[in-house]
C-alpha cells in the first residue's frame, strides 16, 4: 500500500488541517481527536497510519509532529459518549481538537465519510490516514494521547488490562468485568456493558 503524502494538503490550498480521532471502539476511556496543521518543511520522516506503526516509532513520531507541527488535541468524556452517541461525541472531541490549535486553518481534512460539520471547507477522505500526512499525523497524535489516558486509567483501575488494549474488548478486558464489574470509566451506552448492567438489576 502506498504511504500518505501531502497531494491533498496541496490541492486544497492555503493552511490545511488534518483531523481524525482513535477510540471510537472501545468499552470504556474517552475519545480524542487531533487535528494537525504540518509545516511542508518540516514534515516528520515515516508519518502513516498510526495503526501501521509500532509503538515506540508512533511515541517518537508523535512528540515530532508536536514539536514540528501546529496541533490541536481534544476529548470526549464517557459521560459524553454515553449522553450523545459515540458518533457525536467523536464529532465534539474533533471541535475541541480544532478549537485547540493555534492557526486557524483554510481547509479541514477529515478522516472517513461522515462530515463533523466543523464550520470551514472540509474535505471527507475515507482511509484518510493512508493517504494524507496530516491526516495521518492526526492519527499518531490521538493514539498516542489516549494511549496514555488508558495506561493511566489502568492504575486506577487494575483489572482490565487498559494498559494493553486501551479498553477495547478483548478476552482480558472482558475476563476483568465478569469478575470485578463495571467501572466509572465504562461505556454504559455500549451493548456489552449495558448487558452486564440490566444482568445485575435482574439478579437483585
Amino acid at each position: 500500500m502506498n504511504n500518505p503524502d501531502f497531494s491533498l494538503e496541496r490541492a486544497a490550498g492555503g493552511l490545511v488541517a488534518g483531523i481524525d480521532e482513535v477510540g471510537r471502539g472501545p468499552f470504556a476511556g474517552p475519545v480524542v481527536a487531533a487535528a494537525v496543521i504540518l509545516s511542508p518543511d518540516h514534515i516528520p520522516e515515516g508519518i502513516r497510519d498510526s495503526k501501521k506503526l509500532p509503538k515506540l516509532k508512533r511515541e517518537a513520531l508523535a512528540a515530532q509532529i508536536l514539536a514540528q507541527a501546529d496541533v490541536g488535541i481534544g476529548e470526549a468524556t464517557v459521560s459524553e459518549i454515553d449522553d450523545l452517541n459515540i458518533l457525536q461525541a467523536t464529532f465534539l472531541a474533533m471541535h475541541r481538537a480544532l478549537g485547540n490549535l493555534k492557526a486557524s486553518p483554510d481547509h479541514l481534512l477529515v478522516d472517513g465519510n461522515r462530515d463533523p460539520k466543523l464550520g470551514l471547507p472540509t474535505r471527507l477522505v475515507v482511509k484518510g490516514d493512508s493517504l494524507s500526512l496530516s491526516i495521518a499525523a492526526a492519527s499518531i497524535v490521538a493514539k498516542v494521547t489516549r494511549d496514555a489516558k488508558m495506561c493511566d486509567l489502568a492504575k486506577q483501575y487494575p483489572h482490565y488490562g487498559w494498559e494493553k488494549n486501551a479498553g477495547y474488548g478483548t478476552a482480558e478486558h472482558r475476563k476483568g468485568l465478569s469478575l470485578f464489574g463495571v467501572t466509572p470509566q465504562h461505556r454504559r451506552s455500549f451493548a456489552p456493558i449495558r448487558k452486564i448492567l440490566e444482568s445485575n438489576e435482574t439478579q437483585t
